[in-house]
């Protein structure tokens, strides 16, 4: 509330303030009034200060198993190559996931620590999680006696376990490291952790060795299903945790797999996650569920696919794994980037082949870089789940089964409008996986019976086959065999889906509308592989038997000329798709033009003589229309003027576009 200077004492307060000024040299309030009717010069608006970047590198799985001697080793060769290329990108933090050594030993807390000492002083900072082996092999006393340099001092830890479940705040990142099984023992103070942070974070980042839903283990898989009975430690919490990291979009990431996978883990089932969109109420709002990302390898081992998408609660969008086994050729050693601006998070995930299989001078090696996995996106953003167009004929329609890049509105906050009108997701990876079985034992197990373990299955992992509830990766996904008293879960082929995401950011002096980011449109070329993946021809080769939802097998697909078939994405090609993007009606459409970012620098994606002045026609993804010699090179791209501002473009790469000043 306002308050009423005293009459008497205000000239007395301005003359004081006069002379002080004066004695100091004057101020901006000495600055002389422009003559009458003439204008003052307008004070400059400042540019924003822009935001800080901060980045974060994963490092995955650095065990390098036994000599001769019988002596354990940490794979020196892969890890340094993984720090060396995140050093070069500028990295800020590493993750290490866990799994730092193979036994705990000294020997291997000394070779792990001679390298990452290195980048530490460097002035990258580590958060080392701990992971099975150290859990099994070393004594807490071990872990935090040669950690404790890597522990940044400013970590908040958890009472009762500290050392091994901390977190940290840089900018506006909350990290929380977790050791090897204690996301849920740790559940409760994670949410009271981000409750009480919640105005300094814009962006959440859980790290464990394991988590919830695997590719080999999961602790839903381990703890639930093949549980012990009356054992609730995870079986109590597990929809919790998903629920709350869904809503407060975190991203989950972790090692002990030794294999990469990124995948949304959903807060409800997958058939009632549906994509999102808008509200005139609520404005955007995103899909119930979290990011998990399994950084990879960086050891001497690899693991097979074990028992493929857990499709009841996840959506598999990249997977990849080389075991140098059956057919596999090579390891993989993969580095992972995190770079958070503001309110934007930008991933690269990078692999390299290699034949290392201990730290001896010969098995040294350079790593050969190439992108094979990426993402781009901001907090404000809608997003959706486009499925490969492999879905059988037959297949009863579900609303979340959407083949094409179709979306609702996304709002941007000055008013621009953007969506997905047109195209089909007809270049996808696809992978196989191998069988496994589990089993139960009365009185001991969860499961009392051979069907009670089925239906914790069907409860917890695996989508029940149903006309009304189709299972794309096979009708019989889980086998009860009575011969034998266990379950089985056959290999099958699984088809991979596109998170593809469209994110707001504020304008720039440079653009007319703020920024749209469209996103997870080129992550996949046309890959097929094996459960240990070996390379095989998704053109030339079925899939397993029964992958189909009829019963058959995956026939082979006809990719698209645009399909790259190659690992490496970054100069990949996606299906021809379609957006359409609505300027605020205040603006003239006649004076601008719908451009790109195209290295730091916005430029049209087609010149003012070349845009189509019609609305779309879905007709042109296959039929373009007639235009000039001079613009065949150009996108096609239109504008549409009974809907007023209203632009179209057919694109085929992730894109960051807005409206410009001709």
């Amino acid at each position: 509330m306002a308050t009423k200077t005293n009459p008497f004492i205000r000239p007395l307060l301005c003359g004081l303030m006069a002379a002080l000024l004066s004695a100091c040299g004057g101020s901006d309030y000495d600055t002389p009034a422009p003559p009458v009717g003439q204008t003052p010069d307008p004070v400059p608006t400042p540019e924003p200060t822009p935001p800080t970047q901060f980045v974060l590198g994963l490092l995955p799985d650095t065990q390098g198993g036994t000599d001769a001697q019988g002596q354990a080793h940490v794979a020196m060769h892969p890890m340094r190559e993984v720090l060396k290329h995140q050093a070069e990108n500028g990295v800020n933090m590493v993750i290490a996931l866990g799994d730092l050594t193979d036994n705990g030993s000294k020997v291997e807390f000394d070779e792990w620590i001679s390298v990452a000492r290195q980048y530490r002083q460097q002035g990258i900072e580590f958060l080392p999680v701990m992971g099975n082996h150290e859990t099994s092999y070393a004594y807490t006393v071990q872990w935090i006696d040669n950690m404790r340099e890597f522990i940044p001092e400013d970590a908040v830890h958890m009472p009762g376990y500290e050392w091994v479940n901390y977190y940290v705040v840089r900018d506006n990142v909350l990290i929380v490291g977790l050791a090897y099984y204690n996301l849920p023992i740790a559940f409760q103070w994670i949410k009271d952790t981000v409750l009480s942070l919640d105005d300094q974070i814009e962006h959440i980042v859980v790290a464990s060795h394991d988590g919830l839903i695997g590719a080999k283990y999961g602790q839903t898989l381990e703890q639930i299903v093949d549980g012990t009975k009356d054992d609730g430690w995870v079986y109590d919490v597990q929809p919790q945790i998903r629920q709350f990291f869904a809503e407060h979009d975190v991203i989950y990431v972790q090692g002990h797999e030794h294999q990469y996978q990124r995948s949304l883990i959903t807060a409800k089932t997958t058939l009632s996650t549906l994509p999102s969109g808008s509200t005139p109420t609520g404005g955007n709002y995103k899909m119930g569920a979290y990011t998990q990302i399994m950084a990879g390898n960086a050891s001497y081992k690899g693991y097979e696919y074990r028992f493929g998408e857990r499709e009841l609660v996840q959506m598999v969008v990249a997977q990849k794994n080389a075991t140098y086994d059956k057919g596999s050729e090579h390891f993989d050693v993969n580095s992972s980037l995190l770079t958070f601006t503001g309110p934007r998070v930008d991933y690269q995930s990078y692999a390299a082949p290699h034949t290392a299989k201990s730290n001896n001078a010969d098995q040294q090696f350079s790593a050969d870089w190439y992108l094979m996995d990426k993402f781009s996106r901001s907090n404000n953003r809608c997003e959706t789940m486009i499925y490969p167009n492999s879905i059988h004929h037959d297949t009863r329609p579900v609303l979340v089964f959407q083949t094409q890049y179709l979306t609702t509105d996304c709002y941007a906050e000055d008013g621009t409008v953007a969506r997905l009108i047109g195209g089909s997701n007809d270049t996808f990876n696809r992978t196989d996986t191998r069988t496994r079985s589990m089993s139960y034992t009365p009185g001991i197990s969860r499961a009392e019976s051979l069907m009670d373990l089925t239906r914790l299955a069907y409860q917890w992992l695996f989508i029940a086959h149903e006309s009304w509830t189709p299972n794309l990766n096979s009708p019989m996904r889980v086998i009860p065999d009575e011969a034998e008293d266990e379950l089985l879960i056959p290999e099958t082929t699984v088809d991979l889906k596109e998170h593809v995401t469209l994110s707001w950011l504020d304008k720039t002096a440079d653009t007319i509308t703020d920024r749209l980011i469209i996103s997870g449109t080129q992550n996949q070329a046309g890959l097929y592989q094996s459960a240990y993946g070996a390379a095989k021809d998704i053109q030339s080769e079925s899939g397993l038997p029964m992958s189909q939802t009829d019963g058959s097998h995956k026939s082979p697909v006809t990719l698209p000329d645009s399909a790259k078939g190659s690992w490496d994405i970054s100069n990949a090609k996606a299906d021809s798709y379609v957006v359409q993007f609505t300027g605020p009606d205040s603006l003239e459409a006649d004076k601008l033009l719908l451009a790109s970012l195209q290295d730091g620098q916005w430029q049209a994606l087609a010149s003012a003589d070349c845009l189509i002045e019609q609305s779309w026609n879905e007709d042109w993804l296959t039929n373009m229309p007639t235009r000039a010699a001079t613009c065949q090179n150009q996108p096609l791209v239109g504008i549409d003027k009974t809907f007023g501002n209203r632009w179209w473009a057919v694109l085929n790469a992730d894109i960051e576009l807005a409206l410009i000043n001709r």
